[in-house]
């Protein structure tokens, strides 16, 4: 008799769990990023490009949510306010927690999220060449930019590694 009981409650388990499951999202899209459900709110938020995990704590605080929460379970309602966050971050977090410093045109500072990243990354390596700095002569020529060592490491082409001396005849 006992058994039966086991068996009820597991039944009973598996329709709580479906219940549960309907109200999962699997895949959750912020800022024209989708992220796995399964994700923790904080690791959920940092694989958004430009979103670390300090940035991601600090959206956490600041919209109130709790840190354990997964990203599956949030509701319409919450993934707005941490879309609104995300985009009203660069007035309310310190300057120090922004990733772009002192803009090359404007002297501000902001915060860059997603595919603009990679947009303006690619504008400054252009500046830096346009205005031949060091470092945009090193990125031309596909040199080490950061004072790296080339002779040991960074080695590419045919030749690479010791080559056997072939054997007299």
């Amino acid at each position: 008799m006992a058994k039966k009981g086991n068996e009820k409650s597991k039944t009973e388990k598996k329709k709580t769990d479906q219940k549960e499951d309907d109200d999962f999202q699997y895949i959750v899209r912020i800022a024209n990023t989708d992220i796995d459900g399964g994700k923790k709110l904080i690791h959920g938020l940092s694989s958004i490009k430009g979103v670390g995990r300090h940035m991601s704590t600090f959206i956490i605080k600041k919209t109130g949510l709790d840190v354990n929460q997964k990203m599956g379970y949030l509701s319409e309602k919450q993934i707005n306010t941490i879309g609104k966050a995300i985009e009203s971050i660069q007035d309310e977090a310190p300057k120090w927690m922004l990733n772009h410093q002192k803009e090359y045109e404007t002297g501000e500072d902001i915060h860059i999220i997603g595919p603009q990243i990679d947009l303006r990354l690619r504008d400054e390596i252009n500046i830096m060449k346009k205005i031949r700095s060091y470092k945009g002569i090193r990125h031309e020529r596909g040199l080490t930019v950061r004072g790296q060592r080339t002779r040991g490491n960074n080695r590419k082409g045919l030749t690479l590694g010791v080559s056997k001396a072939r054997a007299r005849q």
